[in-house]
């Protein structure tokens, strides 16, 4: 099976986003955003999702990938 990776933290610092800013503007804890950041979310929670996509004025294909099967298993191989 395929895995979903969260790619907000590249994101953000591509574009030069504070977290603070993200956090004060989208109504989520720093622990919430942290979780995001560091793809450790089990349970996406969809409207957060769309509120940082409407501040951060992007699409949900920008914080999110889908890396197949294949791809993730050589990923992890290489590690």
């Amino acid at each position: 099976m395929g895995k979903i990776i969260i790619t907000l933290e590249q994101y953000r610092k591509e574009n030069d986003i504070s977290k603070y800013k993200i956090i004060k503007n989208c109504g989520v804890s720093a622990t919430q955003l942290n979780s995001y950041c560091n793809n450790q979310v089990t349970r996406v929670d969809l409207p957060v999702l769309a509120r940082i996509c409407d501040y951060l004025g992007c699409e949900i294909g920008n914080l999110l990938e889908y890396v197949p099967e294949k791809e993730f298993e050589e990923e992890e191989m290489e590690l």
